[in-house]
């Protein structure tokens, strides 16, 4: 079942450049539901704990885009090498669970 989300990125700059949206938000769809999957990583220490969302939640978004172009060029040589790195995430957290 799919997970829909509203991101939105705002500038936390005093002063902006004039050119520089107030705010940019966009709605996507995820099958992982991602609020679930943030406290997976930060308990797991994939990353350090207070990287934790900007990692898991980048990851997922590229992750998505790179599945659906999949076939093109910019993304082709690179996704075997992403599916390797998302088993050794994925194997790495599996690993850390059987040892606690």
């Amino acid at each position: 079942m799919p997970h829909p989300y509203r991101i939105t990125v705002q500038s936390l700059a005093t002063d902006p450049p004039a050119n520089h949206a107030e705010a940019l938000s966009f709605d996507v769809t995820n099958h992982d539901e991602l609020f679930q999957l943030v406290e997976k990583v930060r308990d797991r220490g994939a990353v350090p704990k207070e990287e934790a969302a900007e990692f898991t939640i980048g990851l997922k978004l590229f992750s998505e885009v790179m599945l659906r172009h999949r076939r093109e060029p910019l993304f082709s040589e690179l996704f075997p090498h992403f599916g390797t790195f998302m088993k050794q995430l994925k194997d790495g957290a599996k690993k850390e669970a059987a040892q606690e």
